[in-house]
């Protein structure tokens, strides 16, 4: 008698990580020893080393501490405002008319444009800063939710209309989880662009993080600074997409391997 076959996990194979991780650092080896200007390009020793030191001074910690506060503001306020609106355009036609050209506008507007213009309008400052990065991702996180929202069962809703339940127990108990699949994609699609618009807010107008160090190391051309900067911080940005935002989107995708 044969059992009924499991479907395959999705959980990330640890070991090809590493060895594509390592396969990587040896080709930059191999670039750093055969470029004859190692400040053009700096061996991976060299950029640990910078890492290390910044790490003992303290100076690593306070300047990507204060990134990652800009991260993780921007990221909550996107995730939110885009919800909403993807949601409400999604359940209606109407609301869809309204608000789809206001938001394909937004998602070609470039990112450094509605960074300046923040900065005039408000100042440079904080808020600033986390309104101009939130700006640029609420309308992909609207998209996607929209999409997701178009693609809810209707059956579902015919049943919750049936036993009369109530707005917000309908949205927690029918719609949300319906929707996690989608909320899950957005948000690890949308980290790494936030992070990455937060280094060019910080470049232009901040004066601490990781793109502030980095708009000092440029205008003296240290390249070994610029990496040491920049992987420190790819390091933190992975952590969290694996071991938060990775279980999130197995736990919310686990539906489908029940189902099948």
């Amino acid at each position: 008698m044969t059992g009924t076959p499991k479907p395959p996990s999705s959980r990330p194979g640890l070991v090809p990580g590493v060895l594509s991780i390592l396969a990587m650092l040896l080709l930059w080896t191999l670039a750093s020893q055969l470029t004859d200007r190692p400040q053009t390009l700096p061996a991976p020793w060299d950029v640990a080393a910078r890492i290390a030191r910044l790490s003992a001074s303290g100076e690593l910690w306070f300047n990507a501490g204060m990134t990652l506060f800009r991260v993780v503001a921007s990221f909550a306020l996107a995730m939110a405002a885009g919800m909403a609106l993807g949601l409400r355009m999604g359940r209606s036609r109407g609301a869809d008319q309204w608000f789809n050209p206001g938001v394909i506008i937004l998602l070609n507007v470039p990112a450094l444009v509605v960074i300046v213009l923040c900065y005039i309008w408000i100042g440079l400052n904080e808020t600033a800063a986390i309104l101009a990065v939130a700006l640029n991702k609420i309308p992909v996180v609207t998209v996607m939710i929209r999409e997701g929202t178009r693609a809810l069962r209707p059956d579902l809703d015919d049943m919750a209309r049936a036993f009369r339940m109530a707005p917000l127990a309908r949205l927690r108990h029918v719609v949300l989880p319906q929707l996690a699949p989608h909320i899950a994609a957005a948000a690890r699609a949308g980290i790494s662009l936030i992070w990455k618009i937060v280094l060019v807010v910080e470049f232009l107008g901040r004066s601490n993080g990781v793109g502030f160090k980095i708009h000092l190391l440029f205008s003296s051309f240290d390249v070994t600074g610029v990496l040491a900067w920049a992987l420190a911080f790819v390091a933190v940005m992975l952590a969290i997409d694996l071991f938060l935002l990775r279980p999130w989107e197995r736990r919310a995708n686990r539906w489908r391997q029940d189902a099948a």
